[in-house]
């Protein structure tokens, strides 16, 4: 069983105290961070090289902590608005749960039915980790710097900072 927190600071947008959140969560997966990426689609193929190299075995769980659950689009090439897609349907064991304070809308949308049919029973959400969420194995932390709001980015990796050095 592998485990991937997934962290898009655009989350931390709409949480009354975000350096608390942050930190809170980042105590919770109890690691380093192992990844930071500009956007979710430079996490996904870091994710990608990692399972390839063996690095990583193939994730059967993503917490996805983001504002936006990215599976807008079914498109064959990753960008920020299919990760999620592509991560199940890559790995077809996987579990996501989009954790998210104020659900904008759900995959349900935006994916072929028939797709969605198919994944929907391995796709949660909710505004909490769900009880007995297995602990990372890897730590991806994705900026999304136009999608935050003014100060929060360096507030937040300030923080990142912080937490890494303890």
């Amino acid at each position: 069983m592998t485990s991937i927190l997934d962290i898009d600071l655009d989350y931390f947008n709409f949480v009354s105290d975000p350096i608390r959140a942050l930190s809170e969560m980042l105590a919770w997966a109890d690691r380093p961070v192992d990844i930071v990426a500009d956007n979710h689609a430079d996490a996904m193929h870091r994710w990608i090289k990692l399972v390839g190299s063996g690095k990583l075995s193939s994730p059967t769980h993503i917490l996805h902590v983001d504002e936006h659950h990215d599976m807008m689009d079914q498109k064959s090439g990753i960008n920020i608005a299919n990760v999620m897609y592509h991560a199940m349907s890559k790995w077809p064991k996987c579990r996501v749960h989009w954790m998210t304070q104020e659900p904008v809308d759900t995959p349900a949308m935006w994916l072929e039915h028939d797709v969605w049919r198919r994944l929907r029973t391995r796709f949660r959400m909710g505004n909490q980790r769900p009880r007995k969420w297995p602990s990372p194995d890897l730590l991806s932390v994705t900026i999304s710097a136009d999608f935050l709001r003014p100060g929060l980015k360096d507030a937040l990796m300030a923080e990142i900072m912080r937490m890494e050095k303890k």
